[in-house]
């Protein structure tokens, strides 16, 4: 399974120093069991309708609760919720 976070920052943020942040944080998401790879995308297009960044963590269909409840995971919500305007969660295979 994809796991797909897709977040557009508040206008508030430097978004490019985010994006570097949210990249070494997520660095380390293969060490949560079944958590597979993790791709991150910036978006290259900088329109007001776009959303800035992609997270897509590649995991077995059994994690997402592992995900769900690992200290990345909550680190993740804790540091960088309140700096998110709007976001899509999206799993595929």
């Amino acid at each position: 399974m994809i796991h797909h976070i897709i977040v557009k920052w508040n206008d508030k943020v430097d978004k490019q120093d985010l994006s570097q942040k949210v990249k070494e944080l997520f660095a380390n998401a293969v060490n949560v069991s079944g958590v597979n790879k993790v791709e991150i995308k910036d978006n290259v297009t900088p329109r007001d309708n776009r959303y800035d960044i992609m997270i897509a963590i590649h995991m077995n269909s059994d994690a997402l609760c592992t995900w769900d409840n690992s200290e990345l995971h909550k680190k993740w919500k804790a540091e960088y919720g309140n700096m998110i305007e709007k976001k899509c969660i999206f799993d595929c295979e």
